[in-house]
């Protein structure tokens, strides 16, 4: 079958209403079944399950196939439009200042989610890979840190970088998507668990159990007619320019930017340097968020600086930011190929557990102590964050705090910036399993488990190891 008819393209168009008529059904599905709703399965991923399905065993039948590599390519750009929208957005002024103890609590928290995912994933990927698939790159165990922690789209286009040269780890881009994918099951079923059992045991305040008891959590999709809220504001005249345009033209505004200046870095080096400098240049495009997000915040302080900001709506950049998270879940389903990650099935299921253990029971036992006042809900931003995205984290706190009415998600994303800084060595190193320095990054990852160790004691004090034997530690009253 053609999609072109006379001088007209329609193959992009035909995966794009792929994509769009897999969201309408995922969003049916979810409004219609108890089990989605009750476990906060998100619209786009059950959508996505319908994508993966057909991308792998009916496209083909449709002259469709090049459909995944549309989509590992729609993931990679939406990525980074996520990123500026969020950072386009105008801080609001702070009423009082984050406390240190919080912000660098948070911190300990994320470094040693990076810590332990990275360094335990690699440690698992040599030991097994070396039994069940000699010669393989053990480059696969990052992708639980890529997947889990970071998320689809830089799962994607990190690990995509190793499958050519000259790393060479092949499906490398699909066992990351697969992570991620993942991620965001564990983070959406067992979240809604921990949030059951927080209910019942008195992690949470009795204050916030009963808002939970009175609330129909995830019982409906699609909003009645009387249950709908304004979003975004318009901050221009509609008859020159639609808000929304205005929003779209200077987030591919600043993502033209950041292209032109990587696109520039890498020609200069490729001209004067080249080599190895060429090669750790090139390896950039797979952190191409890290320079959107950069541009975003130049552009936001310029319109600040020049007295325009208020053309900017928070509500607006957050429409955008929703938009592309959505398409990119789903989409981040739709690219796994099956038959790509058969061959590391064993170290994929094995890296899941390692992904359990640690999200599940060795961050809400150090979260417990490390928090001081609304443990459980910093948890919750803790633990969503590690098993996806900061919307995964923001769903369920969401389902304790519906109106975000306790600090907790401000100053998780307050510290945010703090964590990028501490998170750069990770990041621009990433290649270096891929490249056989397996056992140096390892003992880099290893201090992002012994210095925030070393934090840990400090900020818990007594409370470090104090009822070691339980799960969770309540709060003291």
């Amino acid at each position: 079958m053609t999609y072109i008819h006379s001088s007209h393209n329609f193959t992009i168009v035909i995966h794009i209403c792929i994509i769009t008529c897999a969201l309408l059904l995922g969003s049916t599905l979810r409004s219609k079944i108890r089990f989605f709703q009750k476990y906060l399965i998100p619209a786009p991923m059950i959508g996505g399950f319908f994508l993966l399905l057909f991308y792998n065993y009916g496209a083909k039948y449709l002259n469709l196939e090049s459909g995944r590599y549309f989509l590992e390519e729609l993931m990679f750009h939406l990525l980074n439009i996520s990123f500026i929208a969020m950072q386009l957005r105008i801080p609001a002024k702070k009423e009082k200042v984050q406390r240190k103890s919080t912000l660098w609590s948070n911190v300990t928290a994320l470094i040693a989610e990076y810590g332990m995912q990275c360094t335990f994933g690699l440690l698992v990927a040599v030991l097994l890979l070396r039994r069940f698939l000699p010669g393989s790159s053990v480059a696969i165990g990052l992708t639980l840190c890529l997947g889990f922690e970071l998320g689809p789209g830089q799962a994607e286009s990190m690990a995509k970088v190793w499958e050519g040269a000259p790393y060479n780890v092949p499906n490398a881009g699909d066992v990351g998507l697969t992570m991620a994918a993942i991620g965001f099951v564990i983070g959406s079923v067992a979240g809604v668990i921990l949030i059951n059992r927080a209910a019942k045991k008195g992690w949470l305040s009795s204050e916030y159990v009963e808002k939970l008891r009175n609330r129909k959590v995830g019982t409906d999709f699609f909003r009645l007619k009387k249950d709908r809220v304004p979003t975004s504001y318009q901050t221009t005249a509609s008859e020159s320019m639609d808000t929304f345009t205005l929003h779209i033209a200077l987030i591919m505004f600043t993502y033209l930017i950041s292209f032109l200046i990587l696109a520039g870095i890498e020609h200069l080096v490729a001209r004067f340097a080249g080599g190895k400098v060429l090669e750790a240049v090139t390896g950039l495009w797979g952190i191409n968020f890290v320079f959107s997000s950069l541009c975003a915040i130049v552009v936001r302080k310029t319109l600040i600086a020049a007295k325009a900001e208020h053309v900017i709506d928070n509500q607006t950049c957050n429409r955008i930011d929703g938009i592309a998270v959505d398409f990119t879940v789903a989409a981040c389903l739709g690219a796994i190929e099956v038959t790509a990650i058969r061959q590391y099935w064993v170290v994929i299921l094995v890296l899941t557990l390692v992904g359990i253990i640690i999200t599940c029971y060795i961050t809400p036992w150090f979260c417990s102590r490390l928090f001081r006042d609304y443990s459980f809900m910093r948890f919750l931003m803790i633990f969503g964050t590690a098993n996806g995205t900061l919307p995964t984290a923001l769903s369920l706190v969401r389902v304790v705090d519906p109106d975000f009415e306790t600090p907790v998600a401000q100053e998780y994303v307050n510290s945010t910036a703090l964590m990028f800084v501490f998170a750069l060595p990770i990041l621009a190193l990433v290649n270096w399993p891929a490249k056989g320095m397996v056992w140096p990054f390892i003992a880099i990852t290893g201090a992002y488990i012994v210095i925030p160790f070393i934090m840990y004691l400090k900020l818990a004090g007594n409370r470090a190891f104090a009822k070691g034997g339980y799960f969770y530690m309540p709060e003291e009253k």
